[in-house]
């Protein structure tokens, strides 16, 4: 075949090559891996997994290990506005021909494997990592753990974030069985965190049987918020006067707890100025005042919990919420998560075939009680009516997706909404 030729091009015709969109198992993906020679990147690798909290896990290592000096390079998925955000070296998105070149060389290794659009991508970041000369690499898993094509690397760091229900056609219905798939990434000999305070039994039981050194947030390390800091304690390292992230800090505790189990050289100023820039889009960031516009990509229960639970309670502020989902999620748990905290709720329809309709979120809003404040056909739709409706004290969430931020994103920036 011609292989494509420009970034946009490859990426359609990726879309196109592979029956099934999710497909996981190591056998094809991992024979092409050998092909290419990149089953080691030639550097320390940390690989992230989790339901939720994987993007600001590895957000904040990256920050912390560029402030320290050290040439960083992170795999990260769904992308928001332009898949260059998905291989970053140094924080700074790959150029559009760094990732033609090679996508073409996975192709010219590929043969008659047939590649689903994550396992391809994922192979062509690996082969960027190995060619740029890293000092560390940041993985995330991008489903599950043990069969994700990002697992073809051992970790000399794993972590799991936490343990929700997300992905259960893939991974299972209950905690246990999804830690044992998120579990997958730990190695013998080597260090494996976990930020979940209560872990499954079976995770516990998986880092026993695999010969990993599990730490786990709230027994090995932990943290306490102090209001203008924040203190990091593990064994007998106390770490104090820490900035805080515009992040969480579960999970700026949970990235620390790897940090300092990875064979990596930082010092206490590459922490404090690490922590200070260390930001993610889509996570709880304000994208507009009076009203204040807050994005977030919480799209399961267990991140619109968290969602609220880091979300400020403010008496007297209303809180409007630009809802929408894709189909195939959980949107009756999430809303159920949010009871009492929104005020009203502008549902929107998203594009696609996985999207979910505008008016199937609002019959679930209204059966509990919910003010709908309108349906609409898009996002862009729904945040300029709740901006009509708010006061310049209130408050517009707007939350579901990545395509939702993303949505959002895009009528921000071609000023759709004023």
């Amino acid at each position: 075949m011609t292989s494509p030729r420009s970034l946009d091009d490859w990426l359609a015709w990726l879309e196109r090559q592979h029956a099934k969109t999710i497909d996981l198992g190591l056998e094809r993906v991992g024979a092409v891996a050998d092909r290419l020679g990149v089953r080691a990147l030639g550097c320390p690798v940390i690989t992230v997994g989790g339901t939720n909290g994987k993007g600001s896990t590895v957000a904040t290592l990256v920050s912390i290990c560029r402030a320290a000096g050290l040439k960083v390079g992170s795999y990260t998925s769904p992308h928001i506005l332009r898949f260059n955000e998905r291989i970053a070296i140094d924080g700074a998105p790959v150029d559009d021909a760094t990732l033609v070149d090679a996508f073409g060389k996975v192709e010219a290794a590929r043969g008659e494997v047939s590649l689903t659009y994550f396992e391809f991508t994922t192979l062509a970041a690996f082969l960027i990592f190995r060619e740029a000369g890293l000092d560390v690499a940041v993985l995330e898993v991008g489903l599950g753990g043990r069969l994700d094509a990002v697992n073809l690397v051992d970790a000399d760091v794993a972590v799991v974030t936490s343990i929700g229900i997300d992905h259960t056609e893939y991974l299972g219905d209950t905690r246990d069985l999804i830690a044992i798939e998120k579990a997958g990434i730990f190695r013998a000999g080597r260090p494996a965190i976990c930020g979940d305070t209560e872990p499954p039994q079976s995770l516990l039981d998986a880092a026993q049987q695999a010969g990993a050194r599990l730490s786990c947030r709230g027994s090995d390390f932990d943290f306490r918020d102090d209001g203008a800091s924040w203190t990091w304690q593990g064994g007998e390292r106390v770490l104090s006067g820490l900035p805080k992230p515009a992040l969480a800090l579960e999970n700026a505790a949970t990235a620390l707890a790897a940090l300092f189990a990875a064979p990596l050289a930082t010092d206490e100023a590459a922490l404090h100025e690490g922590l200070r820039r260390a930001a993610l889009p889509g996570r709880l960031q304000a994208a507009g005042q009076r009203p204040l516009v807050l994005l977030d990509v919480a799209h399961n229960p267990h991140g619109a919990v968290f969602l609220m639970r880091q979300l400020p309670q403010q008496p007297g502020r209303r809180t409007f919420a630009v809802f929408a989902m894709l189909a195939d999620k959980d949107a009756a748990g999430v809303i159920d998560a949010c009871l009492g905290r929104i005020d009203s709720w502008f549902a929107a329809s998203l594009d696609g075939p996985r999207g979910q309709r505008a008016d199937v979120l609002a019959g679930l809003l209204r059966e509990r009680g919910c003010h709908v404040g309108g349906e609409f056909g898009t996002v862009a739709a729904a945040l300029a009516a709740a901006r009509q409706q708010a006061r310049p004290a209130d408050r517009i969430l707007v939350f579901g997706s990545f395509y939702t931020v993303a949505a959002a994103q895009q009528a921000l920036a071609a000023h759709e909404v004023e």
